[in-house]
Order: structure tokens, then sequence, then C-alpha cells
């Protein structure tokens, strides 16, 4: 069994991480009045990841009920996107009438300014593409995880699924995410929200190639709604965590998985920002071997292989040899599909982590730089087919079993019914013993590309 590199003790990285990407935004508020937005101070978003990075320059495509762009708290975040319920629109209006706004609550998570609730999203520079589709239906889903891609997105959050007969993924969906990766999209999905009744099988959670996320509460304890699945990749605050309505108001301690999609997908817009050349696959890769061990000790089914830290996956040094179980899994159903040429986000494992000398190396660049009359002499030679652990310890963790099985539509509108944290509290959830927040001039990934 291959084991996962854990990059949570506090050893030495090998490059220098720049203390700022862009200058932060002086306009970004900050959280206010707000003690259930526990997890800003659980990851430590204010002194830790926003002299870093805020999410400029990404788009997050959310494929939902649509977003209400008129809120002030969305003031020049929602970019035009696409209805593909209704026909015509651009995905700005909400038309969530049963949980008084899903989409608007997905997209306040990610990049809210906190106008006038004081609610804040965690990657506040970055953009929002609403797509409206929902209601379990794949076909329109698959086309709006195609439409985020052709239309810049960078990153996807699906925070609902539907049905997968025999704990499968659905062709359509599974070849629209593929799509996705092969156009270097990170794709980020909801776990579910039945693991305590029906526990079944979701897409597009379960499809090779996306990041399922689980739900943990503000103590890093599993949500016990939260799926328990061998496709649950990480997890990420999901108890208690409210967010903006449709109609502008915040909506108090609810909790989903859904959620914790958001939050994970906002970590990868952060990622995205920093490192604008680092492909999806090694976004995937950092942010899946820099987590906090949760539930169960090791790799579980509730929490896969821990709870997503923003700030290690900014910080911490991944060696390029990590094992990367999400796109372990793209690339055994990418070898089963006819042979494409191959794209910076669907290489295999290792493909682009080749240092830049040698034979491989050079037909990358003659392909890319030597026009068309080289693609016709090496094309035939580039055509190959595209082709999860963690502990408490500094020691490795073996992955555990993959392979497909259930997920669930997370909802939006539910009260807790666990761990929610008391009124005033500060959540108690930490970093393992020995351990604290690294911080922005701490040394950076090393494989963060080559400029």
């Amino acid at each position: 069994m291959r084991r996962m590199t854990r990059v949570l003790a506090a050893a030495g990285v090998s490059s220098v991480l720049a203390l700022i990407t862009a200058m932060p935004a002086a306009a970004t508020a900050v959280p206010r009045g707000r003690d259930e937005q526990w997890w800003f101070t659980t990851w430590d978003i204010e002194n830790k990841v926003w002299p870093i990075t805020k999410g400029a320059g990404v788009t997050v495509a959310v494929i939902d009920t649509g977003v209400n762009s008129q809120l002030p708290d969305l003031n020049g975040v929602v970019i035009p996107g696409a209805d593909l319920e209704n026909g015509g629109g651009d995905g700005r209006m909400d038309t969530d009438t049963k949980d008084g706004g899903h989409g608007t609550g997905m997209a306040a998570l990610i990049a809210s300014q906190g106008t006038t609730t004081g609610f804040v999203g965690v990657a506040p520079e970055a953009k929002i593409m609403p797509i409206v589709a929902t209601g379990g239906d794949t076909v329109k889903i698959a086309k709006g995880v195609r439409y985020a891609t052709d239309h810049g997105a960078k990153v996807v959050n699906i925070s609902q699924g539907s049905a997968a007969p025999s704990g499968q993924c659905l062709p359509q969906i599974q070849e629209a995410v593929g799509y996705a990766i092969q156009h270097d999209v990170v794709v980020v999905s909801s776990a579910g929200n039945e693991g305590d009744t029906l526990n079944s099988a979701h897409a597009p959670s379960v499809c090779a190639g996306v990041l399922s996320v689980g739900a943990i509460d503000y103590k890093n304890r599993a949500w016990v709604k939260t799926q328990r699945q061998p496709y649950v990749t990480v997890a990420a605050p999901g108890v208690s965590v409210g967010s903006i309505g449709r109609d502008g108001k915040f909506i108090p301690r609810l909790e989903g998985t859904s959620q914790a999609s958001a939050l994970t997908s906002a970590t990868a817009a952060l990622l995205r920002s920093k490192f604008p050349q680092m492909s999806a696959r090694e976004v995937v890769q950092r942010i899946t071997n820099t987590t906090v061990d949760a539930g169960p000790q090791g790799k579980d089914n509730m929490t896969g292989y821990g709870t997503v830290v923003p700030i290690f996956a900014l910080t911490r040094n991944v060696p390029k040899s990590a094992p990367n179980p999400v796109f372990e899994k793209f690339d055994q159903w990418q070898a089963t599909q006819p042979k494409q040429a191959q794209t910076p986000g669907a290489q295999p494992q290792g493909a682009e982590q080749k240092e830049d000398s040698g034979p491989s190396s050079t037909l990358i660049v003659l392909g890319f730089f030597g026009g068309l009359t080289v693609l016709i002499v090496v094309g035939a030679i580039l055509m190959a087919r595209r082709s999860g652990g963690r502990n408490r310890g500094a020691g490795p963790q073996q992955f555990g079993p993959g392979g497909p099985q259930p997920g669930t539509p997370p909802s939006f509108g539910a009260p807790p019914a666990q761990g929610a944290p008391p009124e005033g509290a500060r959540p108690d959830f930490r970093p393992p013993a020995g351990q604290v927040w690294p911080g922005p001039t701490d040394q950076g990934p090393s494989n963060e590309p080559r400029n």
C-alpha cells in the first residue's frame, strides 16, 4: 500500500514563500459579531491566511440555485453565469424558495464582503460564477460543469448530488468532470447528509477526480450525519455554519456538508490565487496531504484523510511524490477511455513533476513552442492514456481502501443537532500537540511551479 507523507510536523521546507502575492484589499471586512464563524479562529484566517492571499484572480463556479448578486455583501463579487434550469438567465438571481437561498449561502461562505451582515467569506477577493442546476438533474449538472470550465472557472463547487446507482458515477457527470480536469479545473463536491440513515451513493462525490468533502464540528469531530463512504476525501467545518440567505439576512446555526464543500472550494481558490501556475492535480494533492486528523485515527469514511487547513496547504512542504488518491482514481478511469492528448490538469501522477530535462520535458517544450508542424510530428508520441492516510503523529499513514460509494446532497436549512458552539464561546479545536499555525514568513511548497 502506498503511504501518504504527512507534512503537519514542524519540519523544514525547501523553498521560500512570498509574503504576499498582491496587496490585501483594504475594503475587505473582518468577521464581526459572528461567534458562529468559528472557522476563522480555527484556521486563523485573518492573521495567517489573508496576509498571503485572499483569492484574487480566481473564479469559483457555484453550481446551485443561483446567487442574489444584488446583496451588498456580494457587491462586485458575482459575475454572469448561466441558468440551466429555467433558461435565459445568467444565474445572478437565487431561485431557491425552500432553504432560503442555498446558492447564495454557498457563495457567501466563499466570498462574502461582510458589508452589512459582518459575515465574510474565506476568499473574499475571489469571483463567483453562479450556475443554476439543481433537483438531481444529472444532465444539467454535467452541463454546468462544462459551462464553468468553458467560461474560465478554476474551481467548481457542487454542494448537492443525485443518486448514483450501484455506487457508480453516472456517465454524463463523470465525462463532464473528466472534461473539467482535462482543462485544469478543481472540482469539489459535498459528501452527503444521510450518513446516519440511508448513506446512499451520490454523484458527483463518487466520481473519479472529484474532491469529496465531509463535515466536522468546532471540536474537529465528524458530524453525525456526514456520509460514511470511501469516496470521502477530506472534511471541513459543517456544523453551526450559518451563512447569508437570498434575502440578505444572516441565517444562523446551520449544518451540512454543503457548507464544508464551499469552505473547501474557498481553500482551493486561495491556493490557485497564490500559485496560479500550479495544476489542479497539485492543488488537490496539497489539500489532501496537509490535513489534520479527524474522526477515527487514520483514514476513515466520514472525514477521509482529515480536516482541511488552508494555511498548511499554502505553506507546508508537500513532496512531489506524495500520494494523490483523487487523481489516482481519475487516472484509473481515464485509462479506460479513448486516448486523448494530455493536458496539464490531467497528467498522470508524476508526469508534471519531472525535472525540466530529458526527452519527456523536451517533447513538451517542442509541442508547446514548435508550432503546427512540430505538433504534427510529435503529436503521436505525446498521445497517451492519462492514466486514498493521515495520522495524529508525524509518521506516515496508509491509504484506506478507495473506490466508489455513496454521498448525498447537503442541506442548507437544517438547525444543528450536534456540536454547536455555545453562544459567545470560542472554538476549542487546535492543532495537534506541540504544533502551531505557521505564519506567512514560513517557507513554502517544494512543488511551487517554476515561473
